[in-house]
């Protein structure tokens, strides 16, 4: 008999970009499985209880989330233990805020706070494009045979959007109205075009597409170079593009994606002592 899934998880194996403390004790919230995997998302429960500090216990964040306070992309979550991810819009009503969670440069989470206006969208990364089976996307009931089949495209968070752009291709971004539930536009993966890196050491770090190296058989270089001047380079698929030519379609976190060498961290750390 199979042991089923694991519904427990322990904090020292918890991932280290949710920053939980050795000594808090023994277990940390497992995700629920959700639209992003468990390595790559925040529990709603962090979010509340760690980085807003709207609760002091696990009991008080169920507490908050029964009440139907808390939205994730325009709809009302209650489960404490549900996977936030990258690019998602969190919605809490009561206190008229909103946020989106995007990376620092040193990758981890952070609740980018955001007005109105750009909490109606998200960007999402186009991670497969197909034509549907009949059984699971559905038919063109006014076409017959193979060509009454239905264009689609899958994004980072798991949705499945029927007749996209033709021109969207994977790797690309589509921005998404959540209220919508339509694509409004779309940003190339090329070269000249704002990007951000969402996996590997370089996480958090946003630069302008420099060049595209091709590699069968193995992975695809891309080098990125940020508007310090600094060059950095990762594999493709651990890219992100947020914006045309240099313009984030996004606010950005405090540092706009710039990484400092430990000698300038020291440097404005003592500085700010000074003052």
């Amino acid at each position: 008999m199979a042991p089923g899934p694991k519904k427990h998880l322990k904090r020292l194996t918890a991932p280290k970009h949710w920053m939980l403390d050795k000594l808090g004790g023994e277990w940390a919230p497992r995700p629920s499985t959700g639209p992003h995997k468990l390595r790559e998302c925040l529990p709603l429960c962090l979010v509340l209880r760690n980085r807003l500090k709207y609760a002091l216990t696990g009991r008080e964040v169920t507490m908050i989330m029964m009440r139907r306070h808390v939205e994730v992309d325009g709809k009302i979550r209650t489960d404490p233990n549900y996977p936030a991810g990258f690019m998602d819009v969190i919605t809490i009503a009561k206190t008229n805020e909103k946020f989106r969670l995007l990376y620092d440069v040193k990758g981890r989470f952070v609740l980018q706070k955001i007005k109105a206006n750009e909490a109606r969208y998200k960007l999402l990364k186009v991670v497969k494009k197909g034509k549907g089976a009949k059984s699971s996307i559905g038919r063109n009931p006014f076409v017959t045979g193979q060509a009454g089949t239905i264009p689609y495209v899958v994004t980072h968070d798991g949705r499945t959007i029927r007749y996209p752009d033709p021109q969207v291709k994977i790797y690309d971004t589509v921005k998404y109205d959540i209220k919508e539930n339509k694509i409004t536009d779309h940003i190339k993966f090329d070269i000249g075009n704002l990007c951000m890196v969402t996996k590997g050491a370089n996480t958090g770090r946003v630069g302008i597409l420099v060049r595209k190296e091709m590699h069968p058989g193995s992975f695809n270089i891309v080098h990125l170079k940020d508007r310090s001047g600094a060059e950095f380079a990762t594999r493709e698929r651990n890219v992100f593009a947020i914006g045309h030519a240099g313009e984030a379609e996004v606010t950005l976190p405090k540092r706009r994606g710039i990484k400092q060498s430990i000698l300038e961290e020291r440097e404005e750390m003592l500085k700010r002592r000074e003052k």
